[in-house]
């Protein structure tokens, strides 16, 4: 594949390096971006010279930050794709179905929707200098099946329910103590630690590891039909004043104002 514009993929002795190449938008994406995203880890999926895959974010400021909340303004979409759709629910899929590890490197911000990506990553390995946390509510959005169901799997229901509600941001240490990541490292030594941990799993057998990642994978299934009825929520309420206030405070760099719609 050689049109990628919004990622980058390579393969180095058997660890597949797919990177979000939008550090002038902090790695948010749009519709074109999840299109490529899906696209290379099915590249990964089918390889045989791939053992262990690693998403990470161009740059040094953000791993993802979500939806492209300035597209989102200016276009009322996050712009064209494929299908016509924004994909994110196939890339929240593949990154589950492809059976074999995904490691987030997460070297910065992990926001909203990116937050999301790095939480349904088999493992997460985050720089000292990362950042994690929600952002849905803010801006009139939200993730629900994977992004809140699983991501209550992983820390608690009640440490879930805080990240949504208050929006708050987390450091690395505080993820690592959460159990959000598998481990912090120094910045310039991110990128050695996923090649570490990826040697080490491609030392083990991939029938066995495909076979448990199933395995792992059937207890949280339902999340998924969960995100479709998400989505078509999303769906009608994105067009909304309220929605629509979240977008343009964002934007605007303000805090937004939903009192006029906590009676509905």
């Amino acid at each position: 594949m050689t049109d990628f514009t919004d990622i980058t993929y390579e393969v180095d002795n058997g660890l597949a390096w797919i990177t979000i190449n939008r550090a002038d938008r902090y790695n948010a994406f749009r519709s074109r971006t999840v299109d490529e995203l899906v696209k290379a880890f099915k590249m990964a999926w089918v390889s045989s010279e791939v053992g262990a895959v690693a998403l990470t974010g161009a740059g040094e400021k953000a791993f993802c930050t979500g939806g492209d909340q300035k597209q989102r303004q200016e276009t009322g979409d996050y712009g064209p794709s494929e299908s016509g759709m924004l994909e994110i629910e196939a890339l929240h899929r593949v990154i589950r179905d492809v059976p074999k590890p995904v490691i987030a490197a997460v070297n910065g911000f992990a926001i909203g929707g990116g937050h999301v990506l790095h939480v349904l990553c088999d493992l997460s390995i985050a720089s000292e200098t990362a950042i994690f946390g929600q952002n849905g509510p803010r801006v009139g959005s939200f993730d629900a099946g994977f992004g809140t169901g699983y991501l209550a799997r992983v820390v608690g229901e009640k440490r879930a329910r805080e990240i949504w509600f208050l929006c708050r941001r987390y450091s690395a240490q505080q993820a690592y103590d959460w159990g959000l990541v598998n481990k912090v490292v120094p910045a310039d030594q991110l990128r050695a630690e996923v090649r570490t941990w990826a040697d080490e799993i491609l030392q083990l057998s991939p029938t066995a590891i495909k076979v448990l990642k199933q395995s792992f994978n059937v207890d949280t299934e339902q999340f998924g039909g969960i995100g479709q009825m998400a989505i078509t929520s999303l769906k009608m309420f994105g067009d909304a004043p309220e929605a629509l206030e979240g977008i343009n405070a964002f934007n605007e760099k303000r805090l937004p104002d939903f009192s006029n719609y906590r009676g509905n």
